[in-house]
């Protein structure tokens, strides 16, 4: 298992200490919270969500098992938009402390049957949530060419959207293979080597509307920090660090966040050569006033 992206950028912005309360907003394989929870005791304590139903079994099975029990790491099913009610659900008034992973996951990535990478033969399905929603396969069967180029151009800056959707659009595509041949029948080689990553990105971001819920969670931030609390986000895409430098630098202006990171923390050139998955990603944090 890979180590968790940027883990010590991460420790260092939440700056978590003992009695703390914070939350994980995308528990994943439980990466991050195992290094987060030793140093909220004695007395703190962690909220992990996941709106994956197949995997937050298994971080959760992982994490008690190295001792961490019911009081101590509370999980709940839930996308991180969904933080706000949780902790109204849990009697808490505000955490200390949130992270906000915004990556998928290698268990997700790794297993062919989800459908999220262009590297195995599966269903084309992109769900975070397997059980609602639509799959990346009907969508582009539904899709319009106007629609997906809109789409390819927003969620993953592509330059040939306008070529590739009319060539996409409409298709029935079942495959993650298919649909990368289908890309590669449009463009040159080398194209669509850059090119198929970036659909498959802009194809998933739309599927789990995941603009959507970090807006929702950026704007809901205030409401869940205590004063002095920490977050800590960390993208993988420019949309995803151009809508948290705006949220966090807007909060500066109005007196809501006390700093931010106005340059983003990048992974170590080591952490890049030992996880290449690493490579785009980006910290960028905030305190509140």
């Amino acid at each position: 298992m890979h180590r968790p992206v940027m883990l010590e950028e991460v420790l260092r912005a939440l700056d978590p200490q003992p009695g703390e309360r914070m939350a994980d907003g995308t528990l994943g394989h439980g990466g991050h919270a195992s290094a987060l929870l030793p140093r909220l005791l004695p007395g703190g304590s962690l909220l992990g969500l996941d709106q994956d139903p197949l995997q937050i079994p298994v971080a959760e099975a992982r994490l008690r098992a190295q001792g961490f029990p019911e009081d101590t790491l509370i999980v709940r099913r839930s996308n991180f938009a969904g933080l706000p009610r949780i902790l109204a659900e849990l009697g808490w008034t505000g955490l200390d402390g949130i992270l906000l992973d915004l990556g998928v996951s290698s268990m997700q990535i790794d297993n062919p049957e989800r459908g999220f990478s262009y590297k195995h033969q599966g269903p084309l399905d992109m769900r975070m949530n397997p059980n609602r929603g639509e799959t990346a396969a009907a969508w582009l069967t539904k899709s319009t060419p106007e629609k997906l180029e809109a789409v390819l151009f927003r969620n993953a800056d592509e330059p040939h959207a306008e070529r590739l959707a009319r060539a996409l659009a409409g298709q029935r595509l079942e495959t993650c293979e298919a649909l990368a041949d289908a890309i590669r029948s449009v463009l040159t080689e080398t194209d669509a080597a850059a090119s198929i990553p970036r659909v498959f990105q802009a194809l998933r971001i739309q599927i789990n509307d995941e603009f959507g819920a970090l807006e929702s969670i950026l704007r809901d931030l205030p409401i869940c920090l205590n004063p002095n609390g920490r977050v800590a986000v960390l993208t993988f895409h420019s949309g995803e660090d151009r809508r948290a430098k705006h949220t966090f630098a807007a909060g500066l202006k109005d007196g809501t966040y006390a700093e931010f990171a106005k340059e983003p923390l990048r992974p170590s050139a080591q952490e890049i050569r030992d996880n290449p998955r690493a490579s785009c990603a980006k910290l960028r944090w905030a305190r509140k006033s």
